[in-house]
């Protein structure tokens, strides 16, 4: 990305640095699963148009959702998240 970020991009940017970093505070065995789902969904979701506010909007909150639940969860399931 070259220049400044747009405030949709510094929200993305900063839910993925927040479930990583939630990610940490699980089991090494869990953590791995929780990461690799962070990956493939970012990634999958990265052919997004950058236009459409509406969607991106809707998969931030879906996110925050899933943090939250990573957070105060002791467990995981890639269910759950879902």
């Amino acid at each position: 990305m070259k220049g400044r970020l747009s405030g949709i991009q510094k929200q993305v940017l900063s839910l993925h640095r927040s479930l990583l970093r939630a990610a940490r505070a699980k089991a090494p065995e869990t953590r791995e699963h929780i990461e690799q789902f962070v990956k493939v969904e970012f990634r999958k979701n990265a052919a997004i148009d950058k236009k459409n506010y509406q969607q991106i909007e809707y998969l931030i909150r879906r996110g925050q959702k899933q943090l939250e639940m990573l957070r105060t969860s002791d467990g995981f399931s890639v269910v759950e998240l879902k």
